[in-house]
């Protein structure tokens, strides 16, 4: 077991605020890189590549550290719905997407600087209700959509938005806790997380986070 500082290659404020829920206390350090370069052939594997790509990022300038990235897309009949560009992009992301069922991709990695990283990701299903155009604009008009993959946040006003979420909850939000946990373990002891996570309200079930098996 190493005592690393963690650090969360991330600027997302969702990020860090399941951390911080969870107990961990983490440092944290955005990861600037060109996510439009990364080559692919699935969704999934881009998602992976570019979690990776933000932890060696990450690890240039932090060489004692244990680094935790994350990468969330939106997927629907195979395409890419990465942050909405402008109100604009929103309105036509929100519109391909609404009254439909698509896919919430979020890969993790965890590197320890100087040694090999532990990468996967977790999908997760997503139902959009059938949305009229006002209805859309209306709520791109609340500024929330703009840093969201898929132009929306499941656990703020979009949740509204949401009829149906299948898999993992807080893959939607943008970390998926269960998965981080387990890819974590063989750093430090988990227990303690492990029980708050199960108590972190998840208001798709009506009870409580689960873990995914």
């Amino acid at each position: 077991m190493t005592a690393l500082p963690l650090v969360l290659a991330s600027a997302s404020p969702r990020r860090r605020d399941l951390l911080t829920r969870l107990g961990f206390a983490c440092e944290y350090a955005a990861a600037d890189i060109d996510e439009d370069s990364i080559p692919y052939r699935t969704p999934r594997e881009y998602a992976v590549k570019t979690a990776y790509a933000k932890a060696l990022k990450v690890a240039e300038f932090r060489p004692r550290a244990l680094i935790i990235a994350a990468d969330t897309i939106v997927v629907l009949d195979g395409q890419i719905y990465p942050k909405p560009a402008d109100r604009a992009d929103a309105i036509r992301i929100l519109s391909a997407i609404q009254g439909r069922t698509h896919e919430v991709i979020t890969a993790v990695a965890v590197l320890e600087s100087g040694r090999s990283a532990m990468l996967d990701a977790v999908s997760t299903a997503v139902t959009l209700r059938a949305l009229t155009l006002a209805e859309i604009e209306e709520y791109v008009d609340t500024g929330e959509p703009m840093d969201k993959a898929g132009a929306y946040a499941a656990q703020g006003r979009g949740r509204a938005l949401i009829e149906r979420i299948d898999g993992d909850y807080f893959n939607v939000v943008g970390l998926p806790l269960g998965l981080l946990l387990n890819m974590l373990e063989s750093h430090m002891p988990v227990a303690e997380y492990r029980k708050r996570l199960a108590l972190l309200p998840n208001p798709f079930d009506g009870s409580v986070g689960k873990q995914p098996s």
